[in-house]
């Protein structure tokens, strides 16, 4: 909220105009006319409001990483295409860009304790975990990759197997069949977040086919999020985290 904003709000609360709970309310969020940015989300949930860019203008996005940067370390964008990136760095030219995960960012992320383990099938699968990849890092987690290790050569997976057990929270990206997942969700103790893609062939639907597999996995306990959501996993690991260190400074 801008200092005048802000000012014309205690003065009502001063006269008697405002009730103490009504502007409580209203400190809450920050109305732009085009957006109502929820300072909150973090206290609420651990992690703060995140800009989706399709369907808004890049001024929109500026304004909106910028009022997000005052408030919380790190302010994020998802889903910017390079000249939306292009037009936004004429107001925030600090602003950084990772074009495979197509995501915007400023600041820094504060550490925080967790590992999460980004798994893909094949190359083709690689920009949805690198949107799951880089939110989590923006989060504050460490963050490995295994790229290309489908069920197609299972061999590669079964090398890294070491590698599997490194993670806290394992994001397992797969098209096709989808059938990633269910493997490494019967390697591993940890929680294991499938992502299924739209890539593949008629048959796979546009990812339905591998969502579909990944919602029937034969491995008990694995999660499941939208086709081509790699940042609904990472929130989703993000959240699992967040108990996680919550209970262990409980327990300490």
């Amino acid at each position: 909220m801008d200092p005048d904003t802000l000012r014309q709000l205690l003065e009502q609360v001063a006269s008697g105009q405002l009730a103490v709970e009504q502007a409580q309310s209203r400190l809450q969020y920050d109305d732009l006319g085009f957006a109502k940015l929820d300072y909150q989300r973090a206290v609420r949930q651990g992690i703060p409001e995140v800009v989706w860019g399709p369907g808004k203008t890049p001024a929109q996005i500026g304004i909106l990483l910028a009022r997000l940067a005052q408030q919380h370390p790190v302010a994020m964008a998802t889903r910017i295409e390079p000249g939306v990136f292009q037009e936004i760095t004429q107001q925030l030219p600090q602003v950084r860009y990772d074009p495979v995960a197509r995501i915007c960012a400023l600041g820094e992320p504060l550490p925080q304790p967790g590992v999460v383990l980004v798994v893909t099938a094949g190359t083709s699968d690689i920009p949805v975990a690198q949107e799951a990849a880089l939110t989590a890092e923006l989060c504050g987690f460490t963050v490995k990759r295994l790229w290309d290790v489908g069920v197609s050569g299972i061999h590669r997976l079964l090398e890294n197997h070491d590698l599997l057990r490194t993670g806290d929270v394992l994001i397992v990206v797969a098209g096709l069949e989808g059938a990633l997942p269910s493997v490494v969700g019967g390697l591993v103790a940890v929680p294991v977040i499938a992502v299924p893609t739209s890539i593949g062939y008629g048959a796979s639907f546009g990812g339905v086919a591998a969502l579909l597999g990944m919602l029937n996995s034969c491995a008990s306990g694995l999660g499941v999020v939208n086709i081509d959501n790699g940042f609904g996993a990472a929130m989703l690991a993000a959240r699992i985290l967040h108990l996680s260190n919550r209970e262990k400074q409980t327990s300490s």
